[in-house]
C-alpha cells in the first residue's frame, strides 16, 4: 500500500526496493520468505531490488551499520528519501527518522495515521492478494500461518489483533495486485516453529 500510494501521487521516482536477507537462510529477514520469491516479486512490480545481507541473530549495531552503508550509496547517487509502510508506531518512526538524519536523508510515511481496518479492506478491494508467512505464537495460533488475507481471514482474526499486523502479530507476502505485471504463483507449504514464531514455507507453485 505504501508503494501504491507513492505511485498514485505521481510525484516520486522509485529508485529501488530495499530488503534485508538473512545470509544463512537465504530468506527475507523476519518474514522467512525465500529470496527467489522476493526477486520474482520485484520483477513483477518492474522495480530494481537492493538486498542487504545480514547474519542470523544480527546485532542491532551491525544491522544499522549495513543499512547505513547501503542507504548512503543511494544518497550519493541522488536519492533523498526512503519510504516506509509504518502506520502508527511512533517509536519506530522516530528511530527510522533519527537514523536517516545521520546521513542526510528523510523518511516518507505514505500510509501513516490510516485506520488499519479501513486500510486492509481497501487492500483487499483493490485486488491485492497476500498470504501470511510468519505468525507470533504469543498472540495467534499456528493455523493462521499460510492463510490468505481476505474477508474470511478478517472474520477469523481475534478483535485484539491489529488487522494489518502493525504490532508484529503477523507478516505477509504480497503476490498479486494492481501494481503487478503478473501474479506470482505461490503455494503455502510446511509450517515450522522457530523461537516464538510460526513460519509458513512459501514455495513457488508450478
Amino acid at each position: 500500500m505504501t508503494l501504491y500510494e507513492l505511485e498514485k501521487t505521481g510525484g516520486y521516482q522509485i529508485a529501488s526496493l530495499l530488503t534485508t536477507v538473512t545470509d544463512e537462510y537465504d530468506r527475507i529477514s523476519m518474514h522467512g520468505v525465500r529470496r527467489t520469491l522476493l526477486e520474482r516479486q520485484a520483477e513483477s512490480l518492474g522495480l530494481p531490488l537492493h538486498k542487504i545481507y545480514i547474519p542470523k541473530n544480527c546485532a542491532n549495531r551491525e544491522y544499522e551499520s549495513r543499512m547505513e552503508e547501503a542507504l548512503d550509496r543511494f544518497r550519493k547517487s541522488g536519492v533523498e528519501r526512503v519510504a516506509f509502510g509504518d502506520i502508527f508506531l511512533e517509536d519506530l518512526r522516530k528511530y527510522r527518522e533519527a537514523n536517516l538524519a545521520k546521513i542526510g536523508m528523510q523518511g516518507l510515511f505514505p500510509i501513516w495515521g490510516r485506520d488499519t481496518r479501513e486500510l486492509i479492506c481497501t487492500f483487499i478491494q483493490l485486488g491485492f492478494r497476500a498470504v501470511i508467512v510468519c505468525v507470533d505464537s504469543k498472540v495467534l495460533g499456528q493455523s493462521f500461518a499460510g492463510k490468505f488475507i481476505d474477508d474470511d481471514f478478517l472474520r477469523e482474526l481475534p478483535a485484539s489483533i491489529d488487522p494489518c499486523g502493525e504490532n508484529g502479530e503477523f507478516h505477509s507476502f504480497v503476490f498479486d495486485g494492481p501494481l503487478f505485471k503478473e501474479p506470482i504463483s505461490v503455494s503455502p507449504g510446511e509450517v515450522i516453529q522457530r523461537d516464538s514464531f510460526y513460519f509458513c514455507d512459501l514455495t513457488p507453485a508450478s
